[in-house]
């Protein structure tokens, strides 16, 4: 049997990398572009780093791990979405890809570390210092071929636009006022204006036509921001300031999103939502999202 390798990532890993969570993950969407970026440039403040694992110098095999930047405890960090591909599995690769994750993260003073696994998984996980929490995230997804999603009821004083249409610091005070309660492992605050213009401003992936916002006058009172690997979509992110929850907002900006999605020739959209966030699960149902995946957020000291 062919033996295996560990090595950091490069950029030029982007296509193998998009090319392998297709298989393992794919209601993970990122595209070549983004894949490049965050490989090539991540995020400030993050001390990311990215392993790959091949045979036969194809990639089998992906882990990243970086500090939480926005955890109030520096020392927190995160190993991210650790997989193989299920031909290669049973060898020892996904111990040897965990193994230069967490040994990265105590290089740069990480002492503790979360990571989403999936429920067949935790085994493996648990047996590597890891323990489960009662946190789990639900994937879904919605055919965007199906009949198109039902018009939400008008609101009075509230005008929908495209994202490319906002001015950004409208968008930026939008996410300080809506994330403040998002389910966290550790106590969080907000993405400084530096990571948010890294993560979302200057995201290649970000669909600025489909993506849309609820405004109040010229108050960004609701959106949801769509990432976009050609046919396919993912759901970053849908938040409603506290001071216009329970009104539908969300809702509203959703069926918009997805129309205009399926318009330019997305086929098939994506979410995630914690399993404690209630009313986005019942806005997903609402929509027409069907459960696809679980994962279960799990920590372990370093």
């Amino acid at each position: 049997m062919t033996a295996f390798r560990i090595r950091p990532a490069r950029p030029d890993d982007a296509a193998a990398l998009v090319a392998l969570r297709a298989v393992v993950y794919p209601f993970l969407v990122r595209g070549e572009e983004s894949m490049r970026r965050l490989i090539a440039e991540p995020a400030p403040g993050e001390d990311w780093a990215g392993y790959a694992a091949e045979v036969d110098g194809r990639m089998v095999g992906w882990v990243a791990a970086l500090r939480d930047p926005r955890a109030e405890d520096r020392d927190f960090g995160q190993i991210s979405q650790c997989h193989v591909d299920p031909a290669h599995r049973g060898r020892g690769i996904g111990t040897a890809l965990l193994t230069e994750a967490t040994s990265y993260l105590r290089s740069i003073g990480v002492s503790r570390a979360a990571a989403r696994i999936s429920p067949e998984a935790v085994g493996f996980a648990e047996r590597r210092g890891f323990r489960a929490s009662s946190r789990v995230m639900r994937f879904s997804a919605r055919d965007l071929s199906l009949p198109p999603c039902g018009v939400p009821p008008r609101q009075p004083g509230i005008k929908l636009c495209s994202v490319r249409d906002v001015p950004e610091a409208a968008l930026y005070q939008a996410e300080l006022e809506a994330t403040g309660d998002v389910p966290e492992e550790v106590p969080s605050g907000p993405s400084s204006y530096e990571t948010w213009c890294h993560e979302i401003r200057d995201e290649p992936g970000l669909d600025r036509d489909s993506s849309t916002v609820a405004l109040a006058g010229s108050r960004v009172v609701a959106f949801t921001l769509l990432m976009r690997d050609g046919e396919r979509g993912w759901s970053d992110m849908t938040a409603t300031v506290p001071d216009h929850r329970g009104r539908g907002l969300a809702y509203m900006v959703k069926v918009a999103t997805l129309r205009r999605a399926a318009r330019s020739g997305m086929r098939i959209a994506y979410a995630s939502n914690a399993g404690e966030n209630a009313p986005m699960l019942a806005v997903n149902t609402r929509l027409g999202y069907q459960p696809v995946a679980t994962q279960i957020s799990c920590v372990a000291v370093l």
